[in-house]
């Protein structure tokens, strides 16, 4: 216990400038969580993703429908379980900057191929009943003040015109992670306003959600999924759903890229700050370093003391950094609700954030002692101060 009364009172000796490279380690550490946080909140989708269902979507692109009638072929293909259907809407309520994700299903059963959304038994029945009903997440509830049995009306963009929903329930998440933000109606509401104003887009759909009946034949099953639709005029790509997810990463890889550079360059700035310290606390105790190899003191006791001192300074930077960050990542998931459905914090970024300061603390002493170590004792006690 004496060693580290002794590293203290070191640390202690320069009050003001211990505590400011304390709080910039923190700031730095804060900061280095917080964008491992948003790049691990970019591939929730992904992580969430159920190994049970595969996505089948045109092969040109997912902006291209296909046609209902591939439903009957898909449901004879060995292995599939259930088949439904989705498509993207892109409306908006009141105000086009507001986004939250709005999805026709087919019917109220496409819920059972969603496990991790909760939804009230009663809620689906309504659901069921009505053509124009909703079934919403708690976050997009709460973030415009809805309640059950509102009228909501969003304007759309890929399908023009206003369009009137009621609201007749809420859904949750079984986990933390689960997307708790989008807007679910029936997909017949749309298909029948096309047969009025669009007759061309009358049964079309934007994917088809498959769920199969052995994860471990995913392959084979889109493999056969593709080849009942191959050289026609929709032809399919099927994936897994963690597969279709991980496609929409690609369209913001380079902002992914970006924050990985910046947390890199992060590490650097903690590094410089921490290295500059105990560079001038070593400079500070050369003649005290002399006077320890006078007494007999040895190069490891010498590494010890300034790798110490570094350790307990960067140590302290890191837990300030990694109690700060929970609020922090709280407060930011709350403002960017609306573009991550979910903002936890990995496990792997408390590993991260605390080997980064321990790294810190080491390289930062490595070299001062080498310099201390390599102190001839008379150059040392030459010095003054």
């Amino acid at each position: 216990m004496k060693i580290f009364g002794l590293l203290f009172r070191n640390a202690l000796r320069h009050r003001l400038r211990t505590l400011l490279t304390i709080a910039g380690v923190g700031v730095a550490i804060l900061a280095f969580g917080v964008l491992r946080t948003m790049i691990s909140a970019w591939y929730t989708g992904v992580a969430q993703a159920a190994p049970d269902r595969l996505v089948s979507r045109s092969k040109i692109s997912i902006t291209f429908t296909l046609p209902l009638a591939q439903k009957q072929k898909i449901e004879r293909i060995p292995g599939v379980a259930a088949v439904t259907h989705g498509s993207w809407f892109a409306g908006y309520y009141k105000d086009p900057k507001d986004f939250f994700p709005q999805i026709a299903f087919a019917n109220a059963e496409s819920f059972r191929l969603f496990p991790e959304y909760i939804v009230d038994s009663a809620a689906i029945a309504a659901f069921g009943r009505e053509r124009n009903a909703a079934i919403v997440g708690s976050a997009t509830m709460e973030r415009f003040g809805w309640e059950i049995g509102d009228n909501v009306r969003l304007t759309g963009t890929i399908y023009p015109g206003d369009w009137d929903f009621v609201i007749r329930g809420i859904y949750t998440g079984r986990e933390e992670a689960t997307d708790i933000t989008q807007f679910f109606f029936h997909w017949d509401y749309i298909d029948l306003r096309m047969q009025e104003s669009f007759p061309g887009r009358v049964g079309q759909v934007g994917w088809w959600i498959i769920k199969i009946d052995d994860p471990a034949r995913a392959a084979d099953i889109s493999a056969a999924v593709d080849r009942e639709f191959a050289n026609s005029a929709d032809e399919t790509l099927t994936e897994t759903e963690a597969a279709f997810q991980q496609s929409f990463m690609g369209m913001v890889e380079t902002i992914i890229k970006s924050l990985e550079v910046i947390s890199a360059l992060v590490i650097g700035i903690i590094l410089l700050v921490a290295a500059n310290t105990m560079a001038m606390t070593a400079r500070e105790r050369i003649s005290e370093y002399a006077v320890l190899k006078t007494l007999g003191f040895s190069a490891g006791h010498i590494i010890g003391l300034i790798g110490g001192e570094s350790l307990l300074i960067s140590g302290l930077g890191g837990a300030l950094g990694i109690l700060l960050l929970i609020p922090i990542t709280q407060a930011l998931g709350a403002v960017m609700r609306q573009w991550f459905p979910a903002f936890p914090i990995d496990p792997m970024t408390y590993v991260l954030t605390g080997s980064t300061a321990i790294l810190v603390g080491i390289l930062a002493a490595v070299f001062p002692a080498w310099r201390a170590i390599r102190l001839r004792i008379a150059d040392g006690l030459r010095r003054i101060g």
